[in-house]
């Protein structure tokens, strides 16, 4: 058999990547009469050399797979690489809300919800505010007490005067009838002399009466502001530890326990807690435990990983056609269906956001796009392609992606699937059109429904180039012969 030096080529490549292997029809080495030629088979029974068998054995050892012909905007698409980062949401950070040891309740990675204890501290300067807000309860209770006796004091003050009074009026009375006896020559100068005295007498103890009852209002109108003053400071004392242990004041005021023993929580709190706002991942931690920590010094911090989105850098020379709210999806790194790969359909649709300022030197201009729903493999760091979609109102066309187009010499090749026959697929040249660097568009020869060869395409080409006269097929083990059985 003569072979050109294209035919030669291509076995030399199909043999050294494929290992050739004998077909299961040629004679063992224990025949004693030698196998007949190849080519006299093939010429006794000839196929069609662009239907290649592809059973499900020679598809796994070659790592063959499909992907399904899609309607795509090829043209009115831009494709720009880009990675993933957390939203600014996303972290969040715990510090000690005084100086203290502190006691590590979490590890780092470890899941936590929100209310969950992370970690806690033991604080002097907690017992201090303790101590304050105990004093300042007590001043008050102190002052409302007196208050409460001002009010006794004030009635027996007011009969008090009344009493005054009352004799007052029976002095004058009496001096009047002295004076008027005295006027008529009658009654004696030293009854009224004594009349008089008395009077002026109970008149000074009424005007001392009258100034001890305005220093009772002047008490009690200074300790009614002390009281106010008190009852505030109490109560700024009860707001900064609540704010301190990020919990409403009532939770720490209203009384806990049963019967006379009942006590609001801030008296018997020692040890102050700090628990997770939110559920998330403790992503790192920055102090030891059991370490002496100053006032808000970062304890640790937490990030829920589900909060991210993917950044891009756009060209500004395409401001024109990009804007916010234009429908963008985020596809996987590498365009395969191979094991262990991010599936080619595995993508992530989302809504365009511009950056609110560009780079003046590299000319770029970022892109934000925070996906619908999450796919399992984007995380932070994680590179991909942001694909855009300029004009959605353009007609769709049929698409293959570009890893499952191969050239062979002069031709551009693709393996369809053949509908009928499964483990079978056809070698088609290409009718191309445009392409956005991970698609290209298809002009002839593949319709809706189609499938393609994706991952081992190239191996199927090495095997069937320059060999197209005679055709072949494949063993189990993934090499190719040419020919049949």
């Amino acid at each position: 058999m003569k072979l050109n030096g294209r035919t030669a080529l291509g076995w030399w490549v199909a043999a050294t990547v494929l290992g050739l292997a004998a077909c299961g029809n040629e004679a063992s080495t224990d025949s004693q009469e030698p196998p007949a030629p190849e080519a006299d088979e093939a010429d006794n029974a000839p196929v069609d050399p662009s239907r290649i068998p592809v059973p499900p054995t020679v598809r796994s050892n070659l790592g063959i797979t499909f992907v399904t012909v899609e309607r795509r905007l090829v043209e009115q698409t831009r494709r720009i690489p880009g990675r993933f980062e957390y939203l600014p949401t996303a972290h969040r950070e715990y510090q000690t809300i005084l100086p203290g040891r502190v006691e590590l309740l979490v590890q780092q990675f470890e899941g936590v919800e929100a209310g969950q204890a992370l970690f806690r501290v033991e604080s002097p300067a907690w017992h201090e505010l303790q101590q304050q807000l105990a004093e300042a309860e007590s001043a008050v209770e102190q002052l409302e007490v007196e208050l409460a006796a001002f009010d006794s004091l004030s009635t027996a003050h007011n009969e008090h005067e009344s009493e005054l009074e009352g004799s007052i009026e029976v002095l004058e009375s009496r001096v009047a009838k002295l004076e008027e006896l005295g006027q008529v020559g009658g009654g004696r100068i030293t009854e009224l002399a004594e009349a008089r005295s008395a009077l002026a007498s109970a008149r000074a103890n009424l005007a001392a009466a009258q100034e001890k009852g305005a220093e009772l209002a002047l008490s009690k109108s200074t300790n009614t502001v002390k009281l106010g003053g008190l009852r505030k400071k109490a109560e700024l004392l009860l707001k900064s530890m609540a704010t301190l242990l990020d919990v409403e004041p009532n939770e720490l005021s209203t009384p806990k326990g049963n019967g006379e023993r009942e006590l609001a929580p801030w008296r018997t709190l020692s040890v102050l807690t700090v628990v997770a706002q939110e559920s998330g991942v403790v992503e790192s931690i920055t102090t030891t435990d059991g370490a002496w920590a100053d006032e808000r010094a970062l304890v640790l911090g937490t990030v829920q990983p589900e909060r991210v989105r993917f950044r891009a850098m756009g060209l500004q020379s395409d401001l024109g056609l990009l804007r916010d709210g234009l429908d963008a999806r985020i596809v996987p790194p590498t365009p395969t269906n191979a094991r262990r790969a991010v599936g080619l359909q595995d993508t992530m649709e989302g809504k365009l956001s511009l950056g609110l300022s560009a780079d003046a030197e590299s000319r770029t201009v970022d892109l934000f796009v925070v996906p619908e729903s999450l796919a399992e493999w984007a995380r932070p760091g994680v590179t991909a392609q942001l694909e855009i979609t300029t004009d959605s109102t353009a007609a769709p066309e049929l698409a293959v992606p570009v890893a499952a187009v191969q050239q062979d010499g002069l031709e551009v090749v693709l393996f369809r699937r053949n509908p009928k026959k499964p483990n079978e697929v056809i070698r088609i040249e290409g009718d191309l059109g445009a392409d956005d660097g991970r698609w290209v568009s298809v002009l002839s020869g593949l319709r809706d429904g189609d499938e393609v060869v994706l991952d081992g395409s190239f191996q199927l080409m090495l095997a069937t180039s320059g060999t197209l006269q005679k055709g072949g097929h494949f063993h189990a083990d993934g090499t190719f012969h040419e020919g049949e059985h």
